[in-house]
């Protein structure tokens, strides 16, 4: 075996998403149009929540955009399944499941109390 026998060569491939924000004359979303090339097709959405983490300052910077005609029980089901599916993403991330089980158990009781989840 020779050295460049062990060493493991990587391919990388670079993605984008695009997203588009109409506002209106007071600075409120009335339009957010996304696009990605994995996407069948772009789309344009009511609401977006997108969280980075910023490494250097140790902190999560946020963008939360809805627009105007979002009403608020779909607010409130977006926000459910926001949370619901970070919990998810949490579980892969972690693989703490001691505390997925108390996220999910709280989620489904907050979803019930919100009404975006039916009561048994």
């Amino acid at each position: 075996m020779n050295a460049t026998d062990d060493k493991t060569t990587t391919t990388m491939t670079t993605s984008e998403i695009k997203l588009k924000i109409t506002v209106d004359e007071n600075q409120l979303p009335h339009k957010i149009e996304w696009e990605a090339p994995d996407a069948n097709e772009g789309s344009i959405c009511k609401s977006m929540m997108l969280a980075l983490w910023d490494e250097k300052e140790n902190n999560t910077m946020r963008i939360d955009l809805w627009t105007k005609d979002m009403s608020v029980d779909e607010m409130k089901k977006f926000f459910h399944q926001n949370i619901t599916t970070l919990t998810d993403t949490y579980l892969r991330a972690t693989n703490d499941e001691t505390t997925v089980k108390e996220l999910r158990d709280f989620m489904s009781g907050l979803g019930k109390r919100m009404g975006v989840l039916a009561s048994n």
